[in-house]
């Protein structure tokens, strides 16, 4: 069945902005966001508009208890030929799980998929994401994925190449049961480090250094994956492409001193969401023009000042991981949950099984402080859950 695109998205009129040069930017086809165009919500005779009947996302969280909501603020990797631990579903209530490292079998994906499902409720499934880009960012390979050129590749060719390769990788990733990628990669790699810029440029996993460009190859790779029923992940807001060093693996060489809430790199992300962007993956790097110090996913300037305000991004904001990586290795681990919630954002990736008990606990606790906080919690599971009926999987 087509998902429905159930999250406000940027105006249609920042698509045109991104993609003048690139010859077709035409929105994907479902896109919904504030269609009124700001007439307040009245009637044309003065009267008020009744009110919109809740969805099934916005009636399933209030029934929720508070554990269970907080669960699905956590996503779980597992590695390759890996499996479930029964407790990550019946005891943190988890929403879902992305796949790491190489798998080689389509057999294998299908299993941990069947066990996924098998372990969750019957009335609200796991979200199944994968980070899959292309060239040597793919997750999937063997018989599981057929293979697909770099996004660096891609940018060069131009957007219909880029529509072609993730409508294969949308149609690959749905035929193992997954829901969402992790990609594309919207990051502008700056010109004068080209192959120096470690997280992207040196990996081939940028469409290019010209925004217009990136813009027209990223709007292009969202639509292909919607036409395949896969949903889009754009990262890493607000962009890796200026720093020297991976976030992953180093806590020096990660700050960007150029970024602001005006960068014309920025485009690359508004068109992305106009063309209907499930999620937004957050940068670990920190860009001291919009907030010094602070690491962009536990930012409110860039979550809620740039992204939700200047971008116009109401969907879901995911963390890169915050198991395993470098960059917030010296975060105790309930704040890399709590402190993300606290900038605006929803939910956080964790490589490490292993933390994400104590990921939900801190959640439940930071609700349980105050009643503002446990709303921030709710809001942020409602936008999941919206995802997931997106993806049919809630039973309503």
């Amino acid at each position: 069945m087509r998902r429905r695109h159930l999250l406000a998205l940027a105006p249609a009129a920042a698509l045109a902005s991104c993609t003048t040069s690139q010859g077709g930017g035409t929105d994907s086809e479902g896109t919904t966001g504030t269609s009124d165009g700001g007439s307040g919500g009245g009637a044309s005779d003065g009267t008020a508009s009744p009110s919109p009947e809740p969805t099934a996302a916005e009636l399933l969280a209030e029934e929720m208890e508070l554990r269970e909501l907080a669960g699905q603020l956590v996503l779980v990797g597992i590695t390759a030929g890996g499996s479930i631990d029964a407790e990550l579903l019946e005891e943190h209530h988890v929403g879902g799980f992305f796949l790491l490292d190489r798998w080689e079998s389509a057999e294998e994906v299908d299993a941990l998929v069947a066990a996924a499902v098998e372990g969750s409720r019957e009335d609200l499934g796991p979200l199944l994401a994968v980070d899959q880009e292309g060239g040597q960012v793919r997750m999937l390979r063997g018989d599981a994925a057929r293979e697909s050129d770099s996004a660096e590749a891609l940018g060069e060719a131009g957007p219909e190449a880029a529509l072609e390769a993730y409508t294969m990788i949308g149609e690959d990733l749905a035929a193992r049961g997954l829901h969402l990628d992790l990609a594309p990669v919207a990051d502008v790699v700056d010109p004068a480090l080209g192959d120096d810029n470690a997280p992207v440029g040196q990996l081939d996993r940028g469409f290019g250094t010209n925004p217009e460009i990136v813009a027209g190859c990223v709007q292009a790779a969202v639509q292909g994956l919607d036409a395949s029923g896969v949903g889009a992940t754009l990262k890493h807001f607000p962009g890796l492409g200026r720093v020297e060093k991976n976030t992953d693996h180093s806590v020096e060489g990660i700050v960007d001193a150029v970024t602001d809430a005006d960068d014309p790199y920025l485009q690359t992300f508004m068109a992305g969401i106009a063309a209907g962007a499930e999620a937004v993956m957050l940068s670990s790097a920190v860009y001291p023009r919009i907030e010094p110090d602070v690491p962009a996913m536990f930012s409110s300037a860039v979550v809620q000042g740039v992204l939700r305000e200047v971008v116009g991004f109401d969907g879901l904001v995911i963390t890169d991981d915050i198991g395993a990586a470098e960059a917030v290795a010296d975060v105790p681990v309930p704040e890399r949950a709590t402190r993300l919630l606290a900038a605006g954002g929803d939910a956080v990736l964790t490589a490490d099984p292993g933390i994400a008990g104590e990921l939900v606990d801190a959640i439940v606790a930071w609700a349980e402080e105050d009643a503002a906080q446990e709303a921030r919690v709710r809001e942020s599971a409602t936008r999941m859950l919206t995802v997931k009926q997106g993806h049919d999987l809630l039973d309503a």
